[in-house]
């Protein structure tokens, strides 16, 4: 199950950062701002934020295996429809695509995490299967502008139907190899919950305060790292450096991510959550400031800083599993609130970037915002020990 949701979520890196590595040759046939660009590259978000419940409920009621395959399919097919694109409208709405396959995986992983792993397995098996978008996105930022570009006769078009491609793959590998927890025994667990019963979760789970503090670190944590990691190749390559030389920059808080990935989840013990997200949020602060000075020695620390908050999604999910009247019944219908409010602020951030570098006329005012944006996340993480201190007094 862990397998196959990985190469499900390979494809997803593959798609989702698809975008960042091509702005200049998209944007020049185009014809389009840094602006525009950036209300391209929040379409997915937004679109994900209206499917993001509806996801909840159809992963709880459907289960696993059909949901994210459904998922990682239609992601496949927005970027098919990405390389097909004849105007703004048509690209914004291939994009956008992205966002109503994407809830599928990103709510249907904490479920299967919670349901097929036990407790001190959970930070591990988490974060194995985060690494999954990490390589797709090291694989696109590296290989377009290098690799695929050069070989298809310098189009974005066949590029995009590349990766498209290899999405379509993970697809195809999910389904040989997803079960559902009871199918042995003839009982699917999918068909357990009714849509009635999992709707009435929401209000009951906006009650809680632990998990409203939660959906407020995740609004700012996707607003910041969706606007940083959307346009980081044009940072790198507004700063002097060729669009090739800025994929491979780009990748390197991706290799960062990876390996952040397979160790700061395992670490984070309950204890030691709320004090590691802190300190995430706290790099989080340096490191656009030293990006800012576009200097090797500079970038490259704040590159890895930044590699490092990877792990504030990992943990915030850790943080949803073991808050208090949550549980895996209602972790399908938990998850989609965290993503519905975490894609919020995943629209907001490529487009204020953008906004921001065209009115300043690059991308420093933007590196600033987000350093004071995790400076603000910092006292709400540590007010989340108290709130869950409340809500395991009051079950």
């Amino acid at each position: 199950m862990l397998a196959g949701l990985w190469f499900g979520y390979f494809g997803f890196g593959l798609v989702a950062f698809s975008v960042a590595p091509l702005i200049k040759p998209m944007s020049e046939d185009f014809h389009l701002s840094r602006a525009a660009m950036g209300s391209v590259l929040g379409a997915w978000p937004l679109f994900y934020v209206a499917a993001a419940i509806p996801a909840g409920v159809l992963v709880d009621r459907f289960g696993l295996r059909r949901s994210l395959a459904a998922g990682i399919f239609l992601i496949a097919v927005s970027g098919l429809l990405r390389a097909v694109a004849v105007d703004y409208t048509t690209l914004f709405i291939a994009v956008g695509v992205f966002g109503l396959g994407g809830p599928f995986v990103s709510v249907g992983a904490p479920k299967l995490v919670n349901t097929w792993f036990s407790e001190n397995e959970r930070g591990l098996a988490m974060g194995i299967y985060m690494t999954g978008p990490g390589v797709g996105s090291i694989v696109t930022l590296a290989t377009a502008n290098s690799v695929l570009m050069p070989l298809l006769d310098s189009s974005w078009r066949l590029t995009m139907g590349a990766y498209a491609a290899v999405a379509l793959l993970g697809g195809i590998v999910w389904l040989l190899l997803a079960r559902e927890p009871g199918e042995a025994r003839g009982t699917p667990q999918g068909s357990a919950a009714t849509v009635a019963s999992v709707l009435k979760a929401f209000p009951f789970l906006l009650r809680i305060g632990a998990l409203q503090i939660i959906l407020l670190i995740g609004f700012g944590s996707f607003l910041y790292s969706h606007g940083f990691s959307n346009w980081l190749p044009e940072i790198l390559r507004s700063g002097g450096r060729s669009s090739a030389q800025a994929g491979f920059w780009a990748t390197l808080p991706t290799a960062v991510g990876i390996v952040a990935s397979l160790t700061i989840p395992r670490l984070a013990t309950p204890a030691r959550r709320i004090p590691i997200l802190a300190s995430l949020f706290m790099a989080g602060a340096v490191g656009p400031l030293l990006v800012s000075t576009n200097a090797d020695a500079p970038l490259a620390l704040g590159l890895i800083l930044l590699g490092t908050r990877v792990a504030v999604i990992p943990i915030a999910l850790l943080l949803l599993m073991d808050t208090p009247l949550v549980g895996p019944h209602n972790m399908g219908a938990a998850s989609g609130l965290y993503f519905t409010f975490g894609q919020m602020g995943g629209v907001l951030g490529p487009l204020i970037m953008g906004v921001l570098a065209d009115l300043t006329g690059g991308f420093a005012s933007g590196l600033v915002m987000l350093a004071g944006l995790s400076i603000i996340l910092l006292p709400l993480t540590l007010s989340l020990g108290v709130a869950k201190r409340k809500a395991a007094a009051a079950v």
